[in-house]
């Protein structure tokens, strides 16, 4: 069981330098949408390739498709919503609350998925001890997010300029549900197929599809090959790093259950997103950790170790 959990830790490190990578190829793509799209197109040939070699095919049969649930083809939809809400996110909050924020909607959703059996998911239930340490999860959240922020504001243009982020900081609680919601997803697809890299490539192939119909809406054209031709190797990892992440939590899910491998995951975000803010990685605004986001996390760690024990 300690495998899974660090393969989930592993994949949460990799998932916190996707945005900053993809925030970046976003100078080349022209929009966040086209760069959306960029990312999912990488990583689904990546996994096309991974898949055929490693199972001959790449689909699953016509029968196997008709007797499965409607939601079950939902995870790549959800990925595709998650990964270009983190890209508007990115340079409105910085690398560490584009993080950290959608660990609450990811801890209640996650909750809910392995309290109530949904999606599929193995049934773990949920108690007061339960109760409590998920509480001390949100303690180090506030002392990780919200504490740091209210010290730093010593004017008020802003505090100002603050409430204008709201709205940005209750979206990346959302889309933290639907990160939930899309790993619970893509890991009983992964049981339901038996094949791992045939899920993962699923997952993005239909983000590629709904991307690229968005795109087409909104921005009514592709990148240009001029501009992208620019952009640095490393520009096109974001799609690699995200395909990674899914193919790790198909494999960590149905072994560890959803909340625990969320919780993992998260734990690897944070590290990750603090290590690309202290650095300044991947081209994205140094910023250097505080005290308290420090403080922060470690609770965190705390809370989610206590979770797995009790």
């Amino acid at each position: 069981m300690i495998i899974y959990a660090l393969i989930a830790l592993l994949a949460g490190i990799l998932i916190s330098n996707q945005t900053p990578i993809n925030t970046d190829l976003k100078n080349y793509s022209g929009t966040p949408l086209s760069a959306g799209l960029l990312s999912f197109f990488v990583g689904s040939i990546f996994l096309a390739l991974v898949t055929f070699l490693t199972t001959g095919r790449l689909l699953p049969g016509p029968d196997f498709i008709a007797s499965q649930p409607a939601w079950i083809w939902l995870g790549g939809f959800l990925g595709a919503i998650y990964l270009t809400s983190n890209i508007f996110l990115f340079p409105k909050l910085g690398a560490l609350q584009t993080v950290i924020l959608p660990i609450v909607g990811q801890i209640v959703m996650g909750t809910m998925i392995d309290s109530f059996g949904l999606f599929g998911a193995r049934k773990i239930p949920f108690s007061l001890l339960h109760s409590l340490a998920i509480l001390l999860l949100f303690a180090g959240l506030v002392v990780a997010v919200v504490l740091p922020t209210f010290l730093v504001k010593k004017e008020k243009a802003s505090v100002q300029r603050s409430g204008k982020l709201i709205g940005w900081q209750v979206w990346g609680i959302i889309i933290g549900g639907l990160g939930a919601m899309q790993q619970a997803i893509n890991g009983r697809l992964g049981v339901l197929l038996a094949n791992t890299p045939q899920a993962t490539f699923i997952s993005f192939l239909t983000g590629v599809i709904l991307i690229f119909i968005v795109v087409m809406i909104v921005d009514k054209k592709l990148p240009r090959l001029s501009n992208l031709s620019q952009a640095k190797p490393w520009n096109f990892l974001g799609g690699i790093l995200g395909a990674l992440f899914v193919f790790a939590t198909v494999v960590a899910v149905p072994k560890i259950g959803t909340g625990l491998s969320i919780m993992m995951g998260l734990i690897g975000q944070i590290i990750g997103g603090m290590l690309v803010q202290q650095f300044g990685l991947w081209k994205s605004k140094k910023n250097p950790v505080q005290f308290l986001q420090v403080l922060g996390a470690v609770i965190m760690v705390i809370a989610v170790v206590l979770i797995k024990i009790l």
